[in-house]
Order: C-alpha cells, then structure tokens, then sequence
C-alpha cells in the first residue's frame, strides 16, 4: 500500500515530516497567543525607541534601579538593568504568569460567554422598557468615534471602581497584595496576578464593555459588531502603549496638564510606590479622570523616590513564588482569627528612608 504523501511548495514530503510540521505550527501559534503584549516584538521596539529617546533627551537620566531611586546610567544598563532583572521579584513574575496562562482558559472563555451577553441585552431591554423600539439610527465616523469613547470610559470607570474596591476592602486586598509585592518593575509585572484576580477583572472588562454595547445595539438597531471589534482593538492600542511603560523602570511622564486626563506611566510608577503619601493613588488604567473627580490622582514629580513593593514590615512574608500563592488564604486565616490585612510597612509621609529599611 502506498504512503500518503503531501505536496508543498512543489516538493513532496512524507506523512511524519507533515505531522511534525502541523505540530509545530500549533505550538508556535499557541507560544505566540499567550506571549504577553508587552513583549511581542512591535511592544518592544516601540518601548526601547521611546526609552531610547529618554535617554537621549535626559543624558542617561531617568531610569529607575532595584531601590525605586533615580540614576544615572549607561546605555545598555539603561534599557536592561542587572539588578532588576535578576532580582527574585522579577523571577517571581515569570512564575505567576505561567500560573495565570493555566488558569486562563477555565474562566476567561465561560465569563466573557456568560456576563457578556447577559449585560448588553439587560441594557438594550432596559432601554426599550424605557424609551420604545430602537431609532435605528445610521452608523457614521462621528458615532463610532463616540462609541469608542464611552468605551474607553466605561471600560476605564469599571477598572477604577475594582482597583479601588480591591485597595479598600481587606478580603480583596490580601488577592491584589500579591500584584504590588513586585519589588521591581518589568514588562511580566503587568500579568503578577494571584489566580484569584483573573476572574474579577475579567468579568469587570465583560460587563463593562456590554454596557457600552448594550447602549449602542440598541441606538442603532444591532449591527455594530465590527465597529465593537475596532473599539476593542483601539483601545488595547493604546493601553498597550501606555501598558509597556507603566511597568518599565524608565520613567515616562506627560506634561502635567495631560497627566490631568490622560494617566502617564510615572502615575502608575507612584502607585506601586509603598510610601503612605502615594497609599491608593492613580487607580485608573488609561484616563486621569475617575481619580480626579475622587480625589485619587497624585502626579509625581520628575524622579521622584518610588520604592517599589509593600514595604519593609511585609515584604519578607510576599518575596517567594510560594509566599505569593498562598498569600491570599494567609490573610483570611488571620482576619478570621481577628486580625486584618492592612497596607502596611509604608515609612513617613516624608518618604524618608534610613538606611536599614531598604535592607
């Protein structure tokens, strides 16, 4: 009986070269669907150009070290600094990460299949219950422009309502404590979350995109399907670019009249700050608008002191992959023991450090 054979390219290859070739082909597809967006090569030639720039502009200033204090540096110690990047909060990223990947799949599809639909046809119902059929009116560029910013702002607003939730409330603290236990920045600390977080802020993204959907079907009688797809893929553009630096030890900051609206990098760098003037600051992801009207929003000053981390009292009990994983069901078992799970081991208002509390 003859072999099966495959014609590629006008040569013929057998059935095991085919089958290891499919193979690969998935692999490579499903290494390069779960890389994170920060480091896929357009991220990360657009972070080292502007980073690059920052460089140039500052004469090797503006980068952060290991400490959260400015420097100065070299070039390639700019970009890629030793002591971050071999640091075990660095190291600890990779770990939860991969974790997060595992667990993805089995909260991701089922939430955005569930609380998608159910939201968006709540909202049209609700607003045919109040203002009659749909006027039907005619998609142009003006109402996809409006469409992708109620968007932005609801999907900005949710994110800002969880983030300040997860800050305030003890139980959900212990979950996000483990996000800011990153003592050093790097493009992976955007995804060091306890498995605990994925399912919220992924039904908060759900809900908060089908309200807007919902709003918008119903104006115009369905069919916006595409422009949801363009939306949601404008407004990943631009957290991505803004995403890249928020977790980078460089700093990035817009003049401050734009730091009003538009929440820089450096905002977010201030956040991850440990030092209890910057307690609960900056809790949006794209806008400075939610944190201004609630009087949350802190703009640093250039090369302001950030140290990085949940301060020297607690650090020790979150530096571990181990110690991160199980950080959350600590917690509880102390708060139901009768304790609590402060934000604790902030220094001085000041931000004054001695020498020992860097140790």
């Amino acid at each position: 009986m003859a072999v099966d054979t495959v014609e590629s390219a006008g040569n013929t290859i057998g059935p095991f070269t085919d089958m290891v070739q499919r193979v690969s082909g998935v692999v490579m597809d499903t290494v390069a669907a779960n890389i994170p967006g920060d480091l896929r090569p357009r991220a990360i030639l657009i972070t080292l150009v502007i980073a690059t720039l920052i460089f140039l502009i500052r004469r090797g200033r503006g980068a952060r070290g290991a400490d959260g204090r400015e420097r100065k540096t070299g070039y390639l110690n700019y970009l890629l600094p030793k002591d971050i990047y071999t640091h075990i909060s660095a190291r600890v990223d990779i770990g939860l990460w991969v974790i997060e990947r595992i667990m993805r799949p089995l909260w991701a599809v089922s939430l955005f299949a569930t609380v998608a639909p159910f939201t968006e046809q709540s909202v049209i119902s609700m607003l045919q219950w109040a203002f009659g059929e749909t006027p039907a009116l005619q998609i142009n560029y003006g109402w996809m422009a409006f469409y992708s910013l109620v968007t932005l702002l609801c999907y900005d607003f949710m994110f800002y309502t969880i983030h300040y939730t997860m800050h305030k409330v003890p139980a959900l603290w212990a979950i996000h404590k483990v996000h800011h236990s990153a003592e050093v920045l790097t493009p992976l600390t955007r995804s060091r979350e306890h498995f605990l977080a994925g399912p919220i802020w992924a039904a908060g993204t759900a809900f908060s995109y089908s309200i807007a959907a919902g709003i918008f079907a119903y104006l115009f009688d369905g069919g916006i399907t595409q422009a949801t797809i363009f939306n949601i893929g404008l407004f990943s553009l631009l957290f991505g670019f803004n995403g890249s630096f928020r977790h980078y030890h460089v700093q990035f900051h817009y003049p401050r009249w734009l730091s009003r609206w538009l929440q820089s990098p450096a905002m977010h760098h201030t956040h991850h700050s440990y030092l209890e003037k910057h307690w609960d600051k900056n809790m949006a992801a794209v806008t400075s608008i939610w944190d201004r009207m609630f009087g949350t929003m802190y703009i640093p000053e250039i090369d302001e002191f950030t140290p990085w981390g949940i301060g020297p009292k607690t650090q020790d009990e979150y530096r571990t992959f181990w110690q991160n994983t199980s950080g959350p069901f600590r917690d509880w078992y102390k708060m139901i023991r009768g304790g609590d799970s402060p934000q604790a081991g902030a220094v001085p208002a000041s931000g004054n450090l001695v020498e020992k509390d860097l140790r």
